[in-house]
């Protein structure tokens, strides 16, 4: 269990939890669940370690880079306004 400062825009505790993650860089769209996160209990802002980031990094580069193939695909809505 990693144990995190308080939340640096409210100051409450942040707490370790696994969650969902949408993960976007140039232009792409990576969903990443059951990530280990530190979230505040107050504002929700989350918090990863440097090992959960290079992992989610990684699984970027293995997908839109490398051609892996992802667990599944969903579609998505798009709009603009």
């Amino acid at each position: 269990m990693t144990t995190y400062g308080d939340c640096t825009f409210c100051c409450a505790t942040v707490e370790e939890k696994r969650i969902e993650y949408d993960y976007r860089r140039k232009g792409n769209l990576l969903i990443v669940s059951n990530v280990p996160a530190g979230v505040c209990r107050q504002c929700g802002e989350s918090y990863f370690t440097p090992e959960v980031l290079k992992k989610m990094d990684q699984l970027y580069h293995d997908i839109f880079d490398r051609h892996q193939k992802p667990e599944r695909v969903i579609s998505v809505p798009a709009v603009s306004l």
